[in-house]
């Protein structure tokens, strides 16, 4: 492997662990707390991509943020 294709590898295999610990941080947190998922929702729209280049997308970010929030409300409550 390249060091550019090892530093893609890394960084995915990053994202997925961090996206796993963050849903079930989630997921505990508001089932003792509840409200944690909306105070977040409510947050979004101070949320945007910090890029200075043609592919700064502020919506996109929230989108994903909005079916990250969708997807830890579905597992909590099953």
């Amino acid at each position: 492997m390249t060091d550019q294709t090892d530093s893609a590898v890394q960084a995915r295999r990053r994202e997925i662990a961090a996206e796993h610990v963050l849903f079930k941080t989630l997921e505990y947190v508001e089932a003792r707390h509840p409200g944690l998922l909306d105070h977040i929702e409510a947050s979004l729209d101070h949320l945007g991509d910090y890029a200075r280049d043609d592919t700064k997308d502020d919506e996109a970010v929230r989108a994903i943020a909005r079916k990250m929030l969708q997807g830890a409300r579905r597992e909590g409550t099953s």
